[in-house]
């Protein structure tokens, strides 16, 4: 019996950002076009339901260029971006590819490529092993770019002698966590050459934003994303930082904490750039199930960016 009364805040904006919705778009005009089946290179977008609504479309997900056996179909880069020699790989297999990089990832690459041609030491500041990573240090050559993924590592980094130095970041940060590191960076080198403009993406930025707006008056705060979906993963830290220690990542293998959320009055939800808002509604439907819920969705800023597809899928 229902009987157990529950406040969920909603935050907003949540789930799909416009890199996102752009990349599977391109993923489904591709099969459109070129018809079943479609290669896509890496996770399209970090988010299981995604990834399996795909493949049912036709797409066919690898890791390397080298798993496609049959190199006349055409193959989509992730949204996270790759190395350049990807591109000049499936240029040597005479492949057709689509590149659905997120137009933001794409912008950290020029302005990394620009700052090197300009004759500065690159600094990204960003986590090991993401794909948006190994893309944005694979525009460089070797040796001319840095990776720092803490305060720690900043404080202990040496520059090459004799060279100015810039940093840019990945996209999908802690706003937090990144000034810190970027004001020991500053502090120890007054010269260091920062981007014109934010490189953490609008929609990282909105969803912290709206996740610490409401995470205070929470008792528990949950995040529906995937595990290697960095942006979902921050926001949870956020929400704790924010003042809700109890707060979760919901990923596909997730067993619901109800026990936890039959004692608590105000709960948060958010989703991560690449979580479909349909997670989020059955989320709240298996609370539904259990207890009288009232939902008051806390919207902080309207977003109406869109980005184009390329044109040879129009």
């Amino acid at each position: 019996m229902k009987n157990k009364e529950l406040k969920i805040l909603l935050s907003a904006p949540r789930g799909f950002c416009a890199g996102v919705e752009r990349a599977i778009e391109i993923v489904e005009k591709s099969i459109e076009k070129y018809g079943a089946p479609v290669y896509v290179r890496h996770e399209i977008v970090h988010n299981k339901c995604v990834v399996d609504d795909l493949k049912k479309k036709g797409a066919v997900f690898v890791e390397e260029l080298e798993e496609i056996q049959d190199k006349s179909r055409p193959v989509i880069f992730s949204a996270h971006g790759v190395p350049k020699q990807i591109h000049i790989d499936a240029t040597d297999y005479k492949m057709t590819y689509v590149d659905a990089t997120c137009p933001l990832v794409s912008k950290v690459h020029r302005e990394a490529e620009n700052l090197n041609k300009a004759g500065y030491h690159i600094i990204l500041i960003g986590h090991e092993n993401h794909p948006e990573v190994i893309g944005t240090m694979g525009q460089l050559p070797s040796g001319t770019i840095d990776l720092i993924q803490n305060e720690d590592e900043a404080k202990s980094y040496n520059t090459k002698e004799g060279k100015n130095i810039a940093f840019v970041t990945q996209t999908t940060l802690s706003i937090d966590d990144t000034k810190e590191i970027i004001k020991i960076l500053k502090n120890r080198f007054p010269n260091i050459r920062e981007p014109l403009k934010e490189d953490i993406c609008y929609a990282t930025t909105n969803r912290q934003m709206a996740v610490k707006n409401i995470a205070k008056k929470c008792d528990m705060f949950f995040v529906i994303g995937s595990r290697n979906s960095s942006n979902s993963v921050r926001l949870v830290e956020v929400a704790k930082k924010s003042g809700c220690l109890e707060s979760y990542l919901i990923h596909s293998e997730t067993k619901i904490p109800y026990d936890q959320i039959e004692n608590s009055k105000v709960i948060g939800v958010s989703s991560g750039a690449s979580a479909p808002e349909i997670l989020v509604e059955n989320f709240i439907k298996d609370l539904k199930n259990r207890f009288i819920i009232n939902i008051d969705e806390v919207e902080i800023i309207k977003e109406n960016v869109v980005f184009k597809i390329p044109k040879k899928l129009n």
